[in-house]
């Protein structure tokens, strides 16, 4: 693995488990499930490791998928510029990255 793939992985990683460097949002079908589902759901994704080929091509570990309570879900870390605007320039590179996690239901996809 690179060092731009490995710096990517490692910063997608820290938002992931810990919600540092970017944001955390929930899709609408998320939102509406109880809080303590919500809590659960967000800590299935926190302890995910399942990377593979299938999910995880470029090894960054952006892309997941998880099941809690028989109901599946994704999560998806996106990269944007200092705006919000467009794609960043450096993924790698949090002084031109903006980092969205996304946590939704697998029908809204």
């Amino acid at each position: 693995m690179d060092t731009k793939t490995a710096k990517i992985r490692e910063l997608n990683d820290n938002l992931r488990i810990r919600f540092i460097g970017g944001l955390l949002v929930f899709s609408a079908g998320v939102s509406a499930e109880s809080p303590e589902l919500r809590a659960k759901i967000v800590q299935a994704m926190q302890k995910f490791r399942n990377f593979g080929p299938e999910n995880d091509p470029y090894g960054e570990h952006d892309f997941g998928k998880i099941n809690v309570e028989g109901s599946e879900y994704f999560w998806k870390i996106d990269y944007y510029d200092l705006d919000y605007r467009f794609l960043s320039p450096d993924a790698a590179d949090p002084a031109v990255t903006r980092r969205v996690l996304t946590l939704m239901k697998t029908d809204e996809w």
